[in-house]
């Protein structure tokens, strides 16, 4: 794996390039992940070609940045996203997934969320980071609370789930 700015010991952060569209096509259209993403429908591979060619206009622009997060043999274990990116208010929405359950528990999302803090702080010079979680989601909790993450508010029955409603919790990293 060659050596990048967004490289930790274990993961790397690399730009989403048009080859990623198949496997996204596979973790976009999974209806698990819907449930943690707020997707209601499958993503074609073409609305996937044009969000990767979306990506390569500046982030700025387009407000967003989806990042593949490459595992130690440089597969493609998952995406971290930047979203709703606020220039002037310097803050942007952070989500993140590791799709294979054999690539979960290594380290990988919380290295992930490091390197992008970094970025996010040196690079685009963001004030906050911030997340929304499901509060049944002790997974995320607790990786968002490692990463530094602080619980600010709660959404009330904000989710249906075939459980029942669920809450939704906001969560904001100050870095500065």
């Amino acid at each position: 794996m060659a050596r990048t700015a967004l490289q930790g010991p274990t993961v790397r952060l690399r730009a989403v390039e048009p080859d990623d569209v198949e496997i996204m096509y596979l973790w976009e259209n999974d209806p698990e992940v819907w449930r943690v993403s707020g997707t209601l429908a499958p993503f074609s591979r073409h609305a996937l070609m044009k969000f990767v060619e979306e990506q390569q206009s500046d982030v700025y622009l387009t407000r967003q940045l989806r990042l593949i997060i490459e595992n130690p043999e440089g597969k493609a274990a998952g995406t971290l996203d930047l979203f709703e990116l606020d220039p002037l208010n310097r803050r942007a929405g952070v989500g993140i997934l590791v799709y294979d359950k054999s690539e979960r528990c290594r380290g990988y999302a919380s290295e992930a969320l490091g390197l992008l803090e970094g970025y996010a702080r040196r690079t685009l010079g963001l004030h906050q980071l911030w997340c929304e979680v499901d509060a049944a989601n002790a997974a995320s909790l607790r990786l968002f609370g490692r990463a530094g993450y602080v619980r600010t508010g709660c959404k009330r029955d904000w989710t249906l789930t075939p459980e029942g409603f669920r809450d939704l919790l906001t969560l904001q990293l100050i870095m500065d």
